[in-house]
């Protein structure tokens, strides 16, 4: 059931068509619902552009994100929409460019194959035929979201009544403290996907030549800030808690992404470069 975006109250309805013959991508022969709690429009992106979702997105505008995760997005419960799915596909494939990009420019480490102080991992990278560094930077990626998604969906999936005896009250109650209860694993994904949209920012980099490093870095860090926002406002469950599950799914992505690096002898990410804080 759609949501009020104002109040989170329930409504049946986020409009009433009248006209068949309008458009209603341009408000055209649609009324907007109005919200029988806070007595205003339930819903007013309804008849807003792309453009204008993604100015909100940016602004990390509550009202925007609910309108996208309960009104247009997951209408099926459990299955994700199709234009998650290509945003998703998306931004994994951005992030193998910016991650490759990034490591590529970090000093080969003392066990690389050929240690040369005044080398970096593009002198080994580029030993190989390109398919080969591509799968496994595809690999990095895909795994270390992977992760993330996996443990913050766990994570919110555990109730702390359930998860502790009543003769363990205390850490019933630091549980529930620090992590929030959300049985909706598909909507978690989906607003980690769209709060992950700022990775598509260094696009820029395409046409102007920045640093490179500093500025995965920078866009690493505003997607985790992104992610946290946008987790507290699908569960209302408070900064905290969003922090805590970010953290947790950050501290797990950058290990695993840099056993993964580790073991192909690229080093660990550390560096110039932040690498494995960003969903």
């Amino acid at each position: 059931m759609p949501i009020c975006i104002e109040c989170r109250y329930p409504v049946k309805t986020l409009y009433t068509s009248y006209s068949k013959a309008d458009d209603r991508s341009l408000g055209k022969g649609v009324r907007l619902t109005q919200c029988p709690r806070c007595k205003r429009f339930a819903d007013k992106y309804v008849e807003h552009d792309y453009v204008i979702l993604f100015i909100n997105l940016v602004l990390l505008k509550p009202e925007v994100y609910r309108h996208l995760l309960f009104n247009r997005l997951n209408r099926e419960e459990g299955r994700f929409d199709k234009s998650v799915l290509r945003l998703g596909l998306l931004l994994t494939l951005f992030d193998v460019y910016l991650t490759w990009s990034r490591i590529e420019k970090l000093p080969l480490p003392p066990t690389s194959p050929c240690p040369t102080s005044s080398r970096t991992n593009a002198t080994l990278l580029n030993t190989y035929p390109l398919i080969l560094p591509y799968l496994f930077f595809l690999t990095l990626v895909v795994t270390s979201t992977f992760i993330v998604h996996v443990i913050i969906r766990t994570l919110c999936s555990i109730s702390h009544y359930s998860r502790f005896g009543r003769n363990q009250t205390s850490m019933r109650k630091v549980w529930g403290m620090l992590l929030p209860y959300y049985p909706h694993p598909t909507r978690i994904s989906t607003a980690l996907f769209i709060s992950s949209s700022t990775k598509l920012f260094p696009l820029a980099m395409m046409i102007w030549n920045y640093d490179l490093p500093s500025a995965a870095t920078a866009v690493s860090w505003a997607v985790i800030v992104n992610n946290i926002a946008a987790l507290e406002i699908l569960m209302d469950c408070g900064y905290l808690k969003a922090g805590v599950l970010v953290g947790v799914a950050a501290v797990a992505r950058r290990v695993v992404a840099g056993g993964l690096l580790w073991v192909a002898g690229l080093g660990t990410g550390e560096g110039e470069g932040v690498v494995g804080l960003g969903f």
